[in-house]
């Protein structure tokens, strides 16, 4: 009997029986197998045609039978390569964009907002038990705002920052084609110079991809104005992250936000812990922290399972030559 492999500590009663439900429907022939601790997982994943969860990429080339590997991330850049599995040519790959937009771009919210409102300063100066104004706070109301990668996460920030009065929103993408109408302009990578120059915020939300690998570079870090926030829940890999480093504790930047960074985890004695004005977080501005992001997950799942019993073209589908 072909066994479905599930590996996601955050699944509910509910999502259970949903994903239950889901397989019932369709086929009786499919066992579903829960693993509740990595060693479980290890052991039980070599005789699995269907992974869903959070998987090492070190433990798939034990998974002989694999034909789909559903993973609950958005970022997928540990499993293109061929020598990820024991059969790679037979496996299909699917990842989860689409439902950590509302909780990723929320997290950007956040960060902007706490940036403009300098509450990096506030919190030092309480932190010295010292009561003081100190002066004038920027909003996203009137601002300009670049967004760097057009997907489920840059357009649902794309749509709250326009809703909060944002007067200019650029979208950045591989190719210009029609756009969410909260962006006000949408220009290539290689217009990048031209995008962020002037902006009050840049944000990163792209992939790690061959082509994405240090595209903010210092030569784009170095164009930048003294204004400028820059936000990244992408990937590290993006940013020539030494140059922004020197740009912040030179003052040629205004501060930063970043919930990913090169390395992950960050070494304790790691410069970038000790820039001007930056916001740091331990890559958790997705994960499943958020209910809403965990029903997202397990419908997609299963909408997903829905089309694999039927032998429809899955959804969100990777093409592992591209990295999306």
């Amino acid at each position: 009997m072909p066994i479905i492999g599930i590996y996601a500590d955050y699944l509910l009663p509910a999502h259970r029986a949903q994903i239950e439900s889901t397989v019932r429907a369709h086929t009786n022939e499919y066992q579903i197998r829960y693993f509740s601790t990595a060693q479980e997982m290890e052991n039980g994943i070599s005789d699995c045609e269907i992974l869903y969860g959070y998987y090492p990429a070190a433990v798939l080339k034990r998974a002989e039978c694999l034909r789909w590997f559903a993973t609950a991330s958005a970022g997928v850049d540990p499993f293109l390569e061929d020598a990820v599995y024991a059969h790679p040519d037979q496996v299909l790959l699917t990842n989860s964009a689409g439902s950590y937009g509302t909780t990723i771009s929320e997290h950007m919210l956040m960060v902007m907002l706490m940036l403009l409102r300098r509450m990096p300063e506030y919190t030092a100066l309480t932190q010295n038990r010292e009561w003081r104004n100190i002066g004038a706070v920027r909003s996203i109301w009137g601002s300009r705002i670049t967004i760097i990668g057009m997907g489920d996460i840059g357009t649902n920030l794309a749509r709250r920052v326009k809703a909060l009065g944002a007067a200019h929103v650029c979208g950045v993408r591989r190719t210009k084609k029609p756009s969410d109408p909260a962006y006000d302009q949408v220009l290539t990578l290689a217009e990048l110079p031209e995008a962020v120059k002037d902006a009050d915020i840049v944000a990163l939300c792209l992939p790690a991809t061959k082509e994405t690998n240090g595209i903010f570079s210092k030569e784009i870090i170095d164009g930048l104005s003294p204004k400028t926030f820059v936000v990244n829940v992408g990937r590290g890999s993006a940013i020539d992250q030494p140059a922004l480093i020197a740009a912040l504790n030179e003052g040629r930047i205004a501060g930063a936000a970043l919930d990913v960074m090169t390395p992950e985890p960050l070494p304790i004695e790691d410069p970038l812990y000790d820039a001007a004005n930056v916001i740091l977080t331990p890559h958790i501005s997705g994960n499943m922290s958020l209910g809403h992001t965990c029903d997202l997950n397990v419908d997609m799942f299963c909408r997903n399972l829905k089309r694999y019993f039927t032998g429809e073209p899955l959804h969100h589908l990777v093409d592992r030559s591209v990295g999306y």
